[in-house]
């Protein structure tokens, strides 16, 4: 019950602000979660021995995500439009919104090699503590802020597309396994997820996307049907990562912030992985 009412709660919150707010408030949507999900992940680093500076790497994340969101678009100073792949010249009234990621991650890098130097401490957990540190904002901030940035470029209709394509990719995978699923996936990580339940989740994730698809974007229904595999088995990655990180944390999950779902990373570990995938098709080939 604590879980289904946990839903109902979060799914109008996520739902409305997708559907009914303005594409900043998607941003800022996208900004809460991955400042949550960085506290939970900065928490299994230091179970694991690793230090992460949180005010440096939730700075990164937010930047990250922020400047995800705002490069690759086309401004005319009233509206935010898409800059179409080749695009070659605009209008004198248009202008190209500048793509930060590179200089946000080279920053981060920067700060962090800095700091690193500046504690004075040399070891063996040095470079895990840099890695881990800079791994955060490619981990949660690009992923987090590419979903804001579909919302910007391709409307609210793009973003529920793909939500509601790991939706139904996840609860295949949790019916087919309990139905057929006999032979593990990945039992040192999770073994309760199957090869069948996988299976079961690419076939009806790749259907989902093929129907959706077709009312969203002008594309090939078998370049749909190629995106639709690829995110579910992406979503299905991305869960198993993030319980490969829980599991050598001990933690059973990332936090207890949602009750009955555990943390926020827990909620979208599958769009962290699978969003990458489907900006890019967004980005060049919709």
């Amino acid at each position: 019950m604590t879980r289904v009412l946990s839903a109902l709660v979060l799914l109008p919150v996520v739902i409305g602000t997708i559907w009914f707010l303005p594409p900043v408030a998607t941003l800022l949507l996208a900004l809460v979660a991955a400042v949550l999900a960085f506290r939970e992940y900065c928490a299994m680093a230091r179970a694991v021995g690793v230090w992460v500076p949180g005010g440096i790497g939730g700075a990164a994340v937010v930047l990250a995500g922020y400047a995800m969101w705002l490069g690759d678009r086309m401004s005319d100073g009233r509206a935010t439009l898409f800059a179409p792949a080749g695009a070659a010249s605009f209008t004198p009234d248009v202008s190209l919104e500048p793509n930060l990621v590179g200089i946000v991650m080279l920053s981060a890098f920067l700060v962090v090699a800095a700091l690193s130097v500046a504690r004075g401490r040399p070891g063996s957990g040095v470079l895990a503590d840099a890695a881990a540190t800079l791994f955060a904002p490619i981990y949660l901030g690009l992923p987090l802020g590419a979903l804001a940035w579909v919302r910007a470029v391709s409307g609210r209709e793009a973003v529920l597309l793909l939500l509601g394509v790991i939706v139904i990719s996840d609860s295949a995978q949790y019916y087919t396994g309990r139905a057929f699923g006999k032979r593990p996936l990945a039992p040192m990580i999770s073994p309760k997820k199957t090869l069948e339940g996988a299976i079961g989740g690419m076939v009806f994730g790749t259907l989902a996307m093929a129907v959706g698809g077709a009312w969203v974007f002008h594309s090939p229904l078998w370049l749909l049907a190629l995106l639709g595999a690829a995110i579910s088995l992406l979503g299905i990655v991305g869960d198993l990562f993030e319980s490969l990180l829980k599991r050598s944390a001990g933690l059973k999950d990332s936090s207890n912030l949602i009750p009955g779902h555990g943390g926020v990373l827990d909620r979208i570990d599958s769009w962290l992985f699978a969003a990458p995938v489907y900006y890019t098709f967004v980005r060049f080939l919709a």
